[in-house]
């Protein structure tokens, strides 16, 4: 998938505060060049967070919640799909939850 405001990751396990350390680098390289970020997370085996990687989360969607754009989330759990839909209500952007069997709409949804 090739989108240049993207960041796209197969996730699994546990999230933990270094996962989301690495992410932010990212995030600042696509808003300094004018753009919102997308994000298209497969989520694959995942389990949650970390405390400390929930902390981590929380502090860079709060400092960047006017810089988002769209977010695709695929995995095959009720519960993803329901943290899916609570990230839609907190961080302005659009939030969508597909089936892992609907994983080639998501990439199409998130590339238009």
């Amino acid at each position: 998938m090739e989108k240049e405001h993207l960041i796209a990751a197969k996730i699994s396990g546990k999230l933990t505060e270094k996962d989301m350390e690495k992410m932010h680098p990212l995030i600042h390289n696509i808003i300094e060049k004018g753009h919102k970020v997308d994000f298209y997370f497969e989520m694959e085996d995942f389990k949650g967070y970390t405390l400390k990687g929930f902390w981590e989360d929380l502090k860079i969607d709060s400092a960047h919640l006017g810089d988002y754009g769209k977010m695709a989330f695929v995995g095959n759990k009720k519960w993803q799909e329901l943290a899916a839909k609570a990230t839609d209500f907190f961080i302005k952007s659009e939030v969508k939850f597909f089936d892992i069997s609907e994983k080639q709409q998501a990439q199409n949804w998130i590339k238009s």
